[in-house]
């Protein structure tokens, strides 16, 4: 790890982009099943894979985590604002990921039921610790997913800043 890299490796160039792909996913899926009505084939599907892809992005971003915690990252380039901006943004998206899969979490186990995840599992339900626990943590998803939303965007625009105008590596080190 004392030697210096210009990429990411392989395996964090797959759980980065695997992540966006999800996380954009996830949210458009969310947009749309809020406004699906009782009597909609898709009342009841839309949530089973709104949650199970969501609960395998949270195992995906533990796994991930860890992984660069043991893995070298390339330098960040740029300015020192650029460099500091992107520590921050960078701990904001985890941050933001964990508190939204912890919201919809709470939100789906408040009736004590545990999670269907493909078929495969059940997480297993706390039922409600909080008063009205499905409404506020309804509340708190949807606004930490679109500051996440948000972010994203701001990253990948920053990405392309880099690419673009900056004309440096910050974007050919993740493809």
């Amino acid at each position: 790890m004392s030697q210096p890299t210009s990429q990411y490796n392989t395996i964090a160039k797959v759980l980065h982009w695997l992540s966006a792909l999800a996380i954009f996913s996830l949210f458009a899926l969310g947009y749309w099943m809020v406004e699906l009505t009782y009597y909609s084939e898709w009342y009841k599907v839309a949530p089973y894979w709104h949650k199970s892809i969501g609960l395998t992005l949270f195992a995906l971003t533990i796994f991930r985590v860890i992984w660069k915690f043991f893995n070298k990252a390339p330098q960040i380039e740029g300015a020192a604002w650029e460099k500091n901006g992107a520590k921050v943004a960078h701990a904001l998206l985890y941050i933001l990921l964990f508190a939204t899969f912890i919201s919809g979490y709470l939100i789906s186990t408040a009736d004590g039921r545990g999670i269907e995840v493909f078929n495969l599992f059940t997480l297993p339900g706390l039922g409600s610790i909080i008063e009205n626990q499905e409404d506020i943590a309804g509340d708190v998803h949807f606004y930490l997913t679109y500051t996440l939303i948000g972010l994203a965007l701001l990253h990948a625009a920053a990405a392309l800043k880099h690419h673009f105008i900056n004309k440096d590596n910050t974007l050919k080190k993740m493809i």
